[in-house]
């Protein structure tokens, strides 16, 4: 679907290299842009060949510093179609490669910034991960509470997934559309706290009409109600409940033998005898006994898996959601492949690439560097 694209990444890890990844799950073609081994920065990488981030993607490596490794970007850049960057707000700028610096080759290319609160304003500068925009957005205070009665950590970065990454695809492939009818490119400048508050809109957007201050048990999606709620079975495992419906919490009382419950579903009054209930029915058998009976009877009932148990899951097996990957030496394992609507779906096997590989010479190359220029840059430490 992106065939033909060609994105340069300056990310490493983030929201930046979650957009990165999607777009090339649709058919792009990335290249991730880093510095030469001995300029690099010590941050948190995980696993090279066993992340996904990385999967079918090139690599180029320039020391951006010098003025011959800017050079050799903006040469890089004059035939993308995006530039993706996470750098702290201003370093583009200061190193020369910013939006002005790319659209003076290249006025048709999407220069995307991506950072935590984005590229103005008073916390533009400040430094942050998935935790504090997640809690500057609002998202933790309405999220349940853990044993000491703080807003309980996530179980996944969805700031830097949902907030940052999947906001800054839908700005790009918006942008890209756009440039099909005027030919021209893009600043976009994307921020995970302001993503997070758009996921956020259903509670915030409450309180600016209501003034009702949302929380943990505040609303239907927050636990106000038995129907939306988690429960312990038997084995000590969890089920989720999600019967808002009127006629899928009406099956569910039914077959819970709860019958006298189906005309209170939102009776404040009466939801914790509610839950009572559903928790003492509940706990008379194993987790997975009651999804087999309830999961297909339109109660909105499913397990809490555990991540050894998604990785298992039969129905995204038959969906194709995992892929083969296999490291350069011949061992093999599996990935989460391509989920985003419209990607392929016959993933097959891929290859993965072990820490330390460079696609640098044959980028350059393509983009006009001979070979005796090569050698010299080499030498000098500009690229890897």
């Amino acid at each position: 679907m992106l065939d033909g694209i060609t994105v340069l990444d300056l990310s490493s890890v983030g929201p930046a290299a979650r957009t990165s990844r999607w777009l090339a799950d649709y058919g792009a073609r990335v290249v991730k842009v880093g510095p030469p081994p001995k300029h690099g920065a010590v941050q948190i990488t995980p696993p090279f060949y066993a992340y996904a981030g990385h999967r079918s993607m090139l690599r180029v490596q320039l020391d951006l510093k010098a003025p011959e490794g800017k050079d050799l970007f903006l040469r890089l850049a004059a035939r993308a179609d995006v530039v993706i960057e996470s750098f702290r707000p201003g370093v583009v700028d200061r190193l020369g490669i910013g939006p002005d610096a790319v659209h003076a080759v290249n006025p048709a290319a999407v220069y995307c910034s991506t950072s935590g609160y984005g590229q103005t304003g008073p916390r533009a500068q400040w430094a942050g991960h998935d935790l504090n925009y997640l809690a500057v957005g609002g998202y933790l205070d309405c999220t349940g509470r853990d044993a000491e009665g703080g807003p309980a950590l996530p179980g996944a970065t969805i700031g830097d997934g949902a907030g940052g990454g999947m906001q800054a695809v839908i700005a790009i492939l918006a942008a890209l559309v756009a440039r099909a009818s005027t030919g021209e490119g893009a600043s976009l400048d994307v921020s995970v706290a302001d993503g997070v508050v758009a996921l956020m809109s259903l509670n915030v957007d409450e309180y600016l009409a209501t003034g009702e201050v949302p929380g943990p048990r505040h609303s239907l999606l927050t636990g106000r109600y038995a129907c939306y709620d988690v429960y312990p079975c038997r084995d000590g495992r969890w089920l989720a409940v999600g019967a808002i419906e009127p006629h899928f919490f009406a099956n569910l009382c039914r077959a819970l033998g709860c019958d006298r419950w189906v005309e209170h579903q939102t009776d404040d009054a009466v939801q914790e005898q509610i839950r009572a209930d559903f928790r003492a029915a509940f706990v008379t058998r194993d987790r997975d006994d009651w999804v087999a009976e309830l999961g297909p009877a339109d109660t909105c009932v499913s397990a809490v898996a555990t991540v050894p148990e998604v990785a298992r899951d039969e129905h995204l097996r038959e969906r194709g959601v995992f892929v083969t990957a296999a490291r350069e030496e011949g061992s093999e394992f599996e990935q989460v492949g391509w989920v985003l609507a419209g990607a392929a779906r016959d993933q097959g096997r891929v290859v993965v690439r072990e820490p330390g590989f460079t696609d640098t010479e044959a980028l350059l190359r393509d983009a006009g560097v001979d070979t005796p220029e090569l050698t010299r840059l080499r030498a000098e430490g500009v690229i890897a």
